[in-house]
């Protein structure tokens, strides 16, 4: 970075690091602690199709990997749109299997990253619960390599943003925070999230 990058507050993009996917089981543990949030055994990857064979083969490729075990009564792997033209997919286990979700996550942004595509990677997300039917979603923002809390009151398109704050002072310990609440977008219509 240089001087004027320094003096004009411009800071270099932080490398996404798929890595850090695998600290939501111990973030998994403490949410369940302090808070009764305990994982629906959904997850789901967000990325930007692009048109064109390479981009459809990879795709296939990233489904028939984590539909593999199917055969072994596995779920298939769900491909959906939203409202907003992005393209999801959502895999689903058990709520005690998170290391395999995370696992399966890890793995679609690795292949596509691995193929070129990791520009058009968006966000990964984890789907958990309370006991009074509140969702909260562990969101990985793929181009900043960050997580933040989305929690969405019950039964509406409402966002709880004092547990929002409240959870991620709570994770700082367990995976990279972001720190700038402009970028804690909404993902409504996320699969995995909605009631």
């Amino acid at each position: 970075m240089g001087f004027l990058d320094a003096l004009f507050g411009r800071t270099k993009p932080v490398k996404p690091d798929l890595d850090q996917l695998f600290g939501i089981p111990s973030a998994a543990l403490t949410l369940q602690a302090a808070k009764g949030f305990t994982p629906t055994g959904l997850g789901s990857v967000c990325f930007a199709a692009v048109e064109g064979a390479a981009f459809t083969e990879v795709q296939q490729q990233v489904k028939a990997l984590l539909d593999a075990d199917t055969g072994r009564g596995g779920v298939p792997v769900e491909a959906s749109r939203d409202a907003y033209g992005y393209s999801w997919l959502l895999a689903r286990h058990t709520p005690d299997e998170l290391p395999d979700l995370v696992n399966d996550l890890h793995a679609v942004n690795s292949e596509l990253e691995a193929n070129g595509f990791g520009p058009q990677l968006l966000c990964s997300l984890v789907a958990f619960r309370d006991a009074e039917g509140r969702s909260l979603a562990l969101v990985y923002l793929y181009k900043r390599g960050t997580f933040y809390p989305m929690c969405k009151v019950a039964g509406q398109e409402k966002r709880d943003n004092p547990l929002e704050i409240e959870v991620s002072n709570l994770l700082r310990n367990d995976l990279r925070v972001e720190s700038d609440l402009s970028r804690w977008f909404p993902v409504w219509g996320a699969p995995g999230i909605e009631d």
